[in-house]
């Protein structure tokens, strides 16, 4: 067995032990948070989900100010900046998202469905690809992304 494929089996196994029991029980989030340890985003989802982009941008942004890097926080931002039209910058902390966690679900969905705002709906795809390898048995962000893809209208071709 290859060692990037006892990596796979090693992540698989913390997350079923780790985390599905409390995703079982879990509300449905703006984002997927990661096995890793993370800081308190309570108050910053719930202005995401308020859609108050800017108080959760600045929170955020005094969050990295104080030396917390995390993908959550940085998909976080990505979302927010997305949600506000700042494309180019929720890109930026999207991939930052991803380097810090290559399998964040939630920063792959995200950064597909910028794909999709931006007529890059090859690039789109890709993404549904990679979350079809993390959820074979589907997830909410695979659901997502290939609703947005669905939904996107083709660019006109004169």
């Amino acid at each position: 067995m290859s060692t990037s494929t006892l990596l796979r089996v090693c992540r698989a196994s913390l997350l079923a032990v780790c985390v599905l029991p409390a995703l079982v029980s879990s509300v449905k989030a703006v984002d997927t948070p990661t096995t890793r340890e993370a800081p308190d985003l309570t108050a910053v989802r719930a202005k995401i989900k308020a859609k108050e982009f800017k108080a959760a941008i600045a929170d955020l942004n005094v969050m990295i100010d104080k030396g917390v890097q995390h993908a959550d926080v940085y998909n976080l931002l990505g979302f927010s900046l997305r949600k506000s039209g700042d494309l180019k910058t929720a890109y930026t902390f999207y991939k930052k998202a991803l380097d810090f966690d290559p399998e964040h679900k939630g920063a792959l969905e995200y950064l597909g469905e910028l794909y999709v705002e931006t007529g890059e709906l090859a690039k789109a795809r890709q993404h549904v690809v990679l979350l079809q390898e993390l959820c074979p048995q589907g997830c909410e962000e695979l659901e997502d992304l290939e609703q947005a893809i669905a939904q996107a209208t083709p660019p006109k071709t004169n």
